[in-house]
């Protein structure tokens, strides 16, 4: 038994799986965790246009020139950065997981003993889990924050 199908689970339940061990798969909200949905690919999309915006306008420094000012579409690097998640999450998805022989179920798991989750109201037992549920974004403790809109990166992407 997997808990958390970030890059950890994923990749746990598949190793499992591969190795001949039956599997199940438990995630609370979307397959691929921080990493595909509000973490790496998100951030590193975005972080690439600002790179390039970066280029541009230092471009005069390599010999090339462009016109004056670098405009940038956020809405447009948003859009790039959701086909990219798009295009990654087919991996990531409940159909391949399903299609390696592994039980995914959607949900919050609960320990009910040391030896059973529960699961969307099923009781599943299980040998051996493997705990990959990740971390959150935590607020530092500065005087005044609780009082304004601040984002993480989940309130980001």
């Amino acid at each position: 038994m997997v808990i958390g199908a970030g890059t950890a689970g994923l990749v746990c339940a598949a190793g499992a799986a591969g190795l001949g061990a039956k599997v199940v798969l438990i995630e609370r909200h979307l397959m691929g965790g921080d990493c595909l949905n509000v973490g790496c690919v998100p951030s590193k999309a975005v972080i690439r246009a600002a790179r390039v915006a970066a280029a541009v306008r230092d471009s005069s420094e390599f010999g090339v020139e462009v016109p004056d000012g670098v405009r940038i579409d956020f809405g447009q690097a948003m859009e790039r950065m959701r086909r990219l998640r798009a295009s990654i999450a087919p991996h990531d998805s409940v159909e391949r997981f399903k299609d390696m022989g592994i039980d995914v179920f959607i949900g919050e798991g609960r320990f009910v003993d040391t030896h059973t989750v529960e699961v969307a109201g099923e009781r599943l037992s299980f040998k051996k889990a493997v705990i990959a549920t990740g971390a959150r974004a935590a607020a530092p403790p500065i005087d005044g924050l609780d009082t304004v809109d601040y984002l993480t990166n989940e309130t980001v992407f």
